[in-house]
């Protein structure tokens, strides 16, 4: 067998190769073991390799690429998510906050590879108390989620605020929750807290009062309890997905400084189902039922507040629509 090369340099640098595993290109052959340099012969540019000379040819294996790893295949320690809402109705906690009439949501989180994140989601608002300003409500959290066993436990607060209103509005909630997986269920337990503050608190016991603007309890300061279950189901092979949310608040039975209250009647449950479907890749739409077990005879020491413009209940059942695109 003879090999020609460029010049007697590259032949002699070929032999010399031989005494270790040569590397070679996925299109290339490797020459594997050593060579009987006694069985070769040099003559300028040309190597002969004598028929029973000691070499071994192989293939080399070609390279994956696409299973390669590099460091630009890693996970960012920083990732930005966000969303938009345009929605028929806004209910917080089954409590319509805008007349029952149309919003525009949004927000944006921060999350670090750690596990700590911080974001702020912000809605119009409308009909409900009076909060001044610019009618809005703007929303600052900020928490850690760490998996425990099989799931997830997130911990972390949120600042409620009312951009331009009076200063009596705003309040801190606290909130834990637990999430994970039972089978095809997608499944979450958790408790809100907000401590004592004015925001919260028993100042008007009735609505004449507050329409008055007389107070009751100027300056009382009261708590407030959430907990709260939902749980979600994604169709397979489909993209529809099912959820159900069950809440159940304890708070103050009167109003707030501002003619509203987040347990309005003190105690009550409010659920919602929802069906959604992904139209495009971040794109959704859904349909939501929503009530609350607050009934018009238990509200009605809270009206003229407690209620639509046109006298309609808000904390009533209601059919809820939307579309939310997300990134």
């Amino acid at each position: 067998m003879s090999i020609r090369f460029a010049s007697a340099a590259s032949a002699v640098a070929f032999i010399a190769s031989f005494a270790t595993p040569a590397f070679a290109s996925d299109t290339e052959a490797a020459v594997v073991g050593p060579v009987d340099n006694a069985a070769t012969e040099i003559t300028g540019t040309e190597i002969t390799i004598a028929p029973d000379a000691a070499v071994a040819l192989r293939a080399i294996e070609p390279i994956d690429l696409a299973t390669a790893s590099y460091q630009s295949d890693a996970e960012p320690a920083i990732t930005v998510s966000g969303s938009a809402t345009l929605t028929s109705d806004y209910r917080f906690r089954g409590v319509s906050q805008t007349d029952e009439g149309m919003a525009i949501q949004g927000g944006f989180t921060i999350s670090h590879a750690s596990g700590a994140y911080i974001g702020t989601w912000g809605s119009n608002l409308a009909g409900w108390g009076t909060f001044g300003g610019a009618n809005m409500e703007l929303d600052i959290f900020a928490g850690y989620a760490m998996p425990v066993g099989e799931g997830t436990l997130d911990v972390g607060g949120t600042w409620f605020m009312y951009p331009s209103g009076a200063d009596t509005t705003d309040f801190v909630e606290f909130y834990a929750k637990l999430s994970g997986d039972a089978g095809p269920l997608s499944l979450t337990a958790g408790v809100a807290y907000a401590p004592s503050q004015e925001a919260l608190g028993k100042v008007f016991l009735t609505g004449a009062a507050a329409a008055a603007g007389i107070p009751d309890d100027a300056g009382d300061k009261e708590d407030n309890l959430y907990l709260f279950g939902d749980a979600s189901f994604a169709i397979p092979d489909s993209p529809l997905s099912i959820s159900a949310h069950l809440g159940y608040s304890d708070g103050n039975a009167g109003l707030g400084p501002n003619g509203t209250s987040i347990a309005p009647t003190g105690t009550y449950f409010d659920w919602s189902v929802t069906a959604a479907v992904t139209a495009l890749p971040g794109l959704d739409l859904a349909v939501a039922y929503v009530d609350t077990d607050i009934s018009q005879a238990e509200s009605a020491y809270l009206l003229p507040n407690f209620a639509k413009l046109d006298g309609g209940r808000i904390a009533g059942s209601t059919i809820v629509f939307s579309v939310t695109a997300s990134f």
